[in-house]
């Protein structure tokens, strides 16, 4: 059982406990009172105990988690101020990505992955463009055409667009207008960076949940700041991740610390203008996902930000200061105060409006999974730097990384493009609607995931050549290669094409509440 974590203290020391870390979590907060801060410290607690985190770097401040902290007298008046005797500086392990490739190592998903419904959300589609989408994605199904990158899907639309005739009869009415539409979306989509997040090698989840040869847990920082200046695609983002942990973890139960702890930054762009039906699935999500181990801590600056059925499951809450200078804030204050355990000896509702910078009304789950009453209390200071690195120490940071090398070079391989462009160029040999028709020889006998053979032969293959990475002294790759990465991102794909002809991950089916 690993010991609990100190994250403030008021009264008496508050810990948040390993084993209730995955009944998720909130940190919030107005601009300035301290959120950043406390996801820092409670990172490094997770850190040390051997439990990967993954985190939205929105301003960069987050970098410092990678450096050792240094005194000053701020921090020692707070070390002072609550008696930590054995307080000391060290830095944590940290793996960089960026969805530019710029900031850290690159992180790419297919459009297969990714699915109809949340690239509905992307392209902010309306009921009938978004049926339009699935469509496609299901005649791309039907025909064997992998969806790896935009051009794939444009390819796909275009086809699609000029043979709707053909496909009306077997799929139904294909307007014209809508894939107009949609593929005006995807050149906005593409110049805001998506032309560079989708595609190959894609982002193999094990990579995120790795642990160093201290046996310290991993602290992925994506980099957001230039992906916030689309705050759809970033939003879109981290659910699709949020979602493959879902689909792809197995089911670990209770555990006595988590697998990997999900901090999702700005969670109000999240739900904003969700459609209900995707709210309905991210609940589900958020309901089931702890299951497999995982952790989400949701951070904005308001609980009401947060729909009530999800907050309703955030158990290990830190609330820093809100501000009511107007009628509708006061309504928001008091909507907060209302989310906490009352406790007798403190008037939440007047409180959470005094509080300082760094300083919060806390309530973490106990033992047997019930909330302790609300205390304001003191957060405890960061082991690691406050603020962000120089450009010199994260690229350094990024050549040592655990999978430098991996996910650099894009790959292009045939696809639905390719495939069409190829049939353009000579005469068709049959109708749309035969050659939607899979071909028997490539379907395999049943469903991907339960013939793994040719991936077996594939692995084996590569490492029989020397071409595989080494295993680290706690199960983590060490050396992983773009062979790897390509072995691994082809047998998604493969899967993409048979399997997910039924169901496309709970946020991107095809038929999931369709």
């Amino acid at each position: 059982m690993s010991e609990p974590l100190l994250i403030a203290k008021g009264d008496e020391p508050l810990y948040l406990l390993p084993n209730m870390a995955n009944r998720h979590g909130l940190i919030a907060g107005a601009t300035g009172t301290g959120k950043t801060v406390t996801l820092q410290v409670m990172a490094e607690a997770f850190s040390r105990i051997g439990v990967p985190v993954f985190a939205a770097d929105i301003k960069g401040d987050l970098s410092g988690i990678s450096q050792a902290g240094k005194d000053n007298p701020k921090l020692a008046e707070r070390v002072k101020t609550l008696q930590l005797g054995n307080f000391d500086f060290s830095a944590c392990p940290v793996t960089f990505w960026d969805v530019f490739g710029e900031q850290g190592h690159p992180v790419r998903a297919t459009v297969s992955e990714m699915g109809p419904l949340l690239f509905s959300r992307l392209l902010n589609l309306n009921d009938t463009q978004s049926g339009v989408l699935t469509l496609v994605f299901k005649i791309a199904d039907d025909s064997g055409m992998l969806l790896l990158d935009l051009k794939d899907l444009q390819a796909m639309l275009q086809h699609v667009g000029e043979n709707a005739k053909e496909y009306q009869t077997q799929y139904g009415n294909i307007s014209p207008a809508s894939v107009g539409t949609i593929q005006r979306g995807l050149l906005t989509l593409g110049q805001q960076g998506g032309d560079k997040f989708f595609g190959e090698p894609a982002l193999i989840l094990d990579d995120l949940i790795q642990t160093d040869g201290n046996g310290r847990g991993v602290i992925n920082l994506l980099a957001a700041d230039k992906l916030m200046t689309s705050p759809r695609v970033y939003a879109t983002f981290l659910l699709w991740l949020m979602s493959e942990l879902f689909e792809k973890l197995p089911e670990v139960g209770d555990m006595d610390k988590p697998k990997l702890v999900f901090f999702f930054d700005e969670a109000h762009l999240l739900f904003n203008d969700l459609p209900p039906m995707l709210e309905e699935k991210i609940e589900q999500v958020v309901r089931l996902i702890r299951s497999k181990g995982v952790g989400i801590y949701f951070v904005t600056q308001n609980p009401t930000d947060i729909p009530q059925v999800i907050l309703s499951q955030l158990g290990n809450r830190v609330q820093h200061a809100l501000r009511a200078f107007t009628p509708i804030d006061q309504k928001a204050v008091r909507a907060a105060a209302q989310t906490f355990r009352p406790n007798p000896k403190l008037s939440v509702e007047k409180v959470i409006t005094e509080l300082g910078v760094g300083e919060g009304l806390v309530s973490f789950l106990d033992d047997k999974g019930t909330p302790g009453m609300v205390e304001r209390a003191l957060v405890c200071p960061p082991h690691s730097q406050i603020g962000a690195i120089t450009p010199q120490q994260r690229q350094q940071l990024i050549q040592n990384s655990v999978v430098a090398g991996v996910y650099e070079k894009a790959v292009d391989r045939e696809s639905a493009y390719e495939k069409l462009k190829g049939r353009a160029s000579s005469a068709p040999a049959a109708s749309p609607r035969a050659q939607s028709q899979p071909a028997p020889a490539q379907a395999p006998s049943g469903p991907a995931s339960s013939s793994p053979s040719w991936y077996d032969t594939i692995s084996t293959t590569v490492g029989n050549l020397g071409l595989g990475g080494s295993t680290g002294p706690r199960g983590g790759r060490r050396n992983d290669t773009v062979v790897d990465a390509m072995v691994k991102s082809a047998a998604r794909s493969i899967g993409s094409s048979v399997g997910r002809q039924l169901i496309r991950g709970v946020l991107g089916s095809l038929l999931s509440g369709r």
